[in-house]
Order: structure tokens, then sequence, then C-alpha cells
């Protein structure tokens, strides 16, 4: 069983992956960030690293897509595949941040792959607006990205609400600005109510 998390950076999407793994006992994959070789060059020259992160983060997430479709483990993913391609890359695209010959490459990179991969069981979209998503992003306090840009941040927000109105698979919305799920237990445990319905329910 294949669950995943998405949403924008500072969402919360790693929180609610370390509380659902050990609400049900489920396997976490988070996302590759302390390692990853290219997020420092990346936050300090979009233009020149934007391509290199890319590929790396759609390598490292084909790589996990294949690894849990073997697997029959319950696994819960921070960030996916789809994010990468769907909402990462066209955004640097449309910022003229990467090239329109890097993007194609990209993007027949990524068509491949998604010939070889299902989607998820159940993908759940954690929606935050902006001033959440700084505000969270701010609270962390990661150095690289102190210079993350608004309008980076914004045209992130707009792509993830295009690719969420049209996701074709199960799919569960939770408010990141009204719904704690950190800090207040009712909150954590209406999410997991609608996880339930949708995995394990009557109808399901």
């Amino acid at each position: 069983m294949h669950i995943a998390i998405a949403g924008n950076i500072g969402s919360g999407k790693t929180t609610l992956t370390k509380m659902l793994a050990k609400h049900y006992g489920w396997t976490p994959r988070f996302e590759p960030v302390d390692h990853n070789p290219y997020l420092d060059d990346f936050y300090a020259d979009m233009e020149r690293w934007s391509f290199n992160l890319q590929v790396y983060f759609l390598n490292k997430r084909f790589k996990e897509v294949v690894e849990i479709s073997k697997s029959s483990e319950y696994i819960i993913q921070d960030r996916t595949i789809f994010e990468d391609a769907r909402i990462f890359a066209p955004n640097l695209h449309e910022m003229g941040m990467m090239s329109d010959r890097d993007f194609q490459n990209y993007t027949d990179l990524f068509d491949l792959m998604m010939s070889l991969v299902k989607l998820p069981d159940l993908m759940i979209y954690i929606r935050s607006t902006i001033p959440n998503i700084v505000s969270q992003i701010q609270k962390r306090g990661r150095e690289f990205e102190k210079s993350i840009r608004i309008d980076y941040l914004q045209g992130l927000n707009n792509r993830y609400e295009e690719w969420i109105a049209s996701y074709a698979g199960p799919l569960i919305i939770v408010d990141g600005d009204t719904t704690k799920f950190e800090s207040n237990p009712e909150d954590f445990s209406r999410v997991t109510d609608k996880i339930d319905s949708q995995l394990f329910g009557l109808f399901s």
C-alpha cells in the first residue's frame, strides 16, 4: 500500500508523515533534503542549477517509486515524483529559470518513467496559503531556505492547485492553515478519520 503526502515547501508534509507513520505503524519515506548535493547551489543560483536539481530529485523519486511498488509494506511517502514534474520543474521553466531545451529533456524523461509506475493508493494534499507557508519556513530555520523568493512560493502554490484540481486518483485534502495536526489531537483525529474512511471504510 502506497500513501503519499503532497504540499508546498513548509506546508507540514514531513511532520504529518512522521505522525501518520507512528499512528498506523507504516514505513515512512522522507524527502532527500539533508544530503542533496545541489540544494545550496540551487537556492544561490536557481537558473544555473535548476536542471541538475530536478534531475537529481527525479532520479531519487523514481528509485523510491520502484522500491515501493515491490514492497508488501504500508509505505507513507513525504512528497511524490508527480510534484517534481508537475509543480517544481514547470514553475522553474515558467520563471525563466530552466531553458526550453532542458525542460523538454526533463519532461520526456518523466513521461517515460510514468509509463512504468502507477498512482499512489491514497494522496493526501496539505493546502496552505503563502503567509502560513512563510511562517512555517521561518519557524524551522533552515539556512538554505532563507533566500526563497515569495514569487517562487506563490508560483508553486498556483501549480499545486491546478494539479490537484485534475488529480485522477484517491485524494484527501487537508487545510494546513486551520488544521493544526501537530499541536491539536482533535485536528489530527479528523485527518486519520478521513484516511480510515478512504483506506479501510466499508465501501473503499
